[in-house]
């Protein structure tokens, strides 16, 4: 099983654990990760104006790349994962703004990318049963909240990663891994995300309140897919953040 690999620029410094062990547990799962080659930032956060085709350049690049090697598009970050699922999405549905983007780089998207995050390839593609087969420390019981936050989930009707008001998709492999996922009110809620460059106030009170939510629910950790989610929980909270990937690789034994 073979996925062009977009691992994003977060994954390569501030958020290398994420990478690291995504890259670790696709090898014993037997998935082959092929990084693509000179990769750009994927532009960090979905731009909505339909006109504005420079800033999307760098995902369309990607799409088109995946394409002509013929593979799925694997993304572990959710921001990454937002981007580029909504502008293939923005590529087969708006006619006007593929034409655009034909002039701008030369080439046509033919629509044939199917933009797969790491947690759909391990729930659609992998099964539990054989993540459940390759656990080698169980997680023991361990009371993990999942925190889903914002664009792995939204807007539904594009990203169609799960039911973006009753997500499962974390707490099933948590329970693949012998932990004891925690539900919690604030678990697919902001944390403040990028009002931190206009009032690092209100995201410290959008991260605690997550973070309060999920221990008054019991939690002994939070679990996320989300670099950003991981920084401003960690940084606001006093509960443990991790990775999804860093739990499971813990699991695997590596």
């Amino acid at each position: 099983m073979e996925f062009c690999y977009f691992p994003g620029c977060t994954l390569k410094n501030k958020a290398k654990d994420l990478d690291r062990c995504a890259r670790l547990c696709a090898e014993i799962l037997g998935v082959k990760l092929t990084e693509l080659p000179e990769w750009q930032c994927c532009g960090g956060v979905y731009v909505s104006t339909s006109d504005d085709v420079a800033v999307k350049l760098a995902s369309v690049r990607a799409l088109i790349a995946a394409e002509e090697r013929g593979l799925p598009l694997l993304t572990v970050c959710s921001a990454c994962h937002n981007v580029l699922k909504r502008t293939e999405h923005d590529l087969r549905t708006n006619a006007e703004f593929a034409a655009k983007v034909k002039a701008y780089t030369g080439s046509e998207y033919k629509g044939t990318v199917k933009v797969v995050h790491y947690l759909e390839m391990l729930r659609d593609l992998i099964g539990y049963e054989k993540i459940r087969s390759a656990v080698k420390y169980p997680l023991d019981g361990m009371k993990i909240g999942c925190y889903y936050g914002c664009m792995l989930l939204r807007p539904g009707r594009v990203m169609r990663t799960d039911n973006p008001e009753d997500p499962v998709i974390m707490e099933e492999l948590i329970k693949a891994l012998g932990g004891e996922p925690v539900a919690f009110p604030e678990r697919s809620e902001c944390c403040g995300a990028y009002t931190y460059a206009e009032s690092e106030t209100l995201t410290e009170k959008r991260s605690e309140r997550v973070v309060q939510s999920a221990k008054n629910c019991g939690a002994e950790a939070l679990v996320t897919a989300c670099p950003l989610c991981k920084y401003n929980a960690g940084k606001y909270g006093d509960l443990p953040v991790l990775y999804f990937t860093e739990l499971t690789a813990k699991a695997f034994g590596v």
